[in-house]
């Protein structure tokens, strides 16, 4: 499976921590219906749906850039000892398959100058910390972790009102910790990295483009989880925080790629989950990079 991409002056560092069948795809796409589902099956199958369950496959992966200047973390992905009663595959896990990702790569946690939480849900920002003598610390100790502002307190609010594990473990002792920069959701960290404002699936998610131009390579995030929601990106999640900004979002950013030499990395497509855009109908798909 490939795992590295160059792109400009540039190293692309796939690092996957869990791929499986996540949960039911309808459940998960609420306004899929049957009829539009079986008219997909044919090429989801078994790649991105899983034939015997029914359930969207996802790859839960961040990505590691390497530039002439630093070396970023685009999200922190899900993490070990982290509480999620409701997820079995995450909850209190103890294996060590993304920290031996990272070392495959040859990049320690040491390297790592930055980390981009494209937003706050749990499978993007457990690595942020790690359990040491009871005690949530930072994982990345020369790392400023880059928050958007305006994402951090709306999760704070909520979190104050009704308590977020994730926020408890993997951001707020960051913030405790003075490792985090709040930002807004178009901020340049130098020539070679920036934020890309894609609101939708949650309040202030952010995307990230690397390359002098800022084109050579994009980073999802949760703007898009599935294939099927670029051959239809009408298609929204039950954890859109506003769905029709969502929809308006992906479907602006598919075009502003499509047809362009910009290499698509996504956050969860099954693997490889890093291709090119191209124009299928009305919609898009990716042509993967083997």
């Amino acid at each position: 499976m490939r795992t590295k991409y160059a792109v400009e002056d540039m190293t692309i560092h796939r690092i996957v921590e869990q791929e499986y069948g996540f949960t039911p795809i309808r459940e998960f796409l609420p306004s899929l219906t049957p009829e539009l589902l079986e008219q997909n099956r044919s090429w989801l199958e078994p790649k991105a749906l899983d034939p015997a369950t029914g359930h969207v496959i996802f790859c839960f992966q961040s990505y590691v850039v390497r530039t002439p200047h630093h070396t970023v973390l685009v999200d922190a992905c899900i993490g070990n000892d982290k509480n999620h009663p409701h997820r079995p595959a995450w909850h209190r896990k103890s294996d060590p398959s993304w920290m031996s990702a990272l070392a495959a790569a040859g990049i320690g946690v040491e390297d790592i100058d930055y980390v981009m939480c494209t937003h706050l849900h749990g499978d993007h920002v457990g690595w942020n910390t790690r359990l040491e003598n009871g005690r949530w610390v930072p994982t990345f100790p020369n790392a400023r972790y880059l928050f958007s502002k305006k994402e951090y307190e709306y999760w704070d609010r909520v979190h104050r009102e009704k308590p977020i594990a994730a926020m408890e473990d993997s951001v707020l002792p960051i913030i405790d910790a003075k490792k985090a920069k709040l930002v807004t959701s178009d901020h340049e960290v130098d020539d070679h990295v920036r934020l890309l404002p894609t609101p939708g699936h949650t309040p202030d998610h952010f995307a990230v483009g690397i390359g002098r131009k800022g084109e050579a390579a994009v980073f999802t995030g949760d703007l898009i989880h599935s294939p099927l929601q670029a051959r239809h990106p009408e298609l929204f999640t039950r954890a859109d925080t506003d769905a029709e900004r969502a929809i308006d979002t992906r479907r602006a950013f598919l075009e502003r790629y499509c047809e362009t030499e910009t290499l698509f990395c996504t956050m969860h497509f099954p693997s490889p989950s890093v291709g090119y855009l191209k124009r299928w109908g009305d919609g898009f798909r990716c042509d993967y990079l083997g």
